[in-house]
């Protein structure tokens, strides 16, 4: 029970820092789009990325959860 209250503890601890990278990502594509005159799907590439990351811990924890209620089905039968 320690480690799981340590755990969330440290996960609230680090919202600020995770919150922080898009706003600096936004404004750093922004900029580069005003100075270099490029077209409004330069950014296209980083939010495609973006979503990349977001999906992969959800298939990821997806994946293990299908495989262990399928256990714990065949346990039961």
């Amino acid at each position: 029970m320690k480690s799981v209250l340590i755990t969330l503890l440290l996960l609230v601890g680090m919202v600020g820092t995770a919150a922080a990278q898009c706003p600096m990502c936004k404004t750093s594509l922004e900029s580069n789009r005003k100075e270099k005159g490029l077209q409004k799907t330069y950014g296209n590439g980083v939010n495609d990325g973006i979503l990349y990351l977001l999906a992969a811990p959800y298939l990821i924890v997806g994946t293990v959860g299908f495989f262990w209620w399928k256990n714990q089905k065949a346990k039961r039968s």
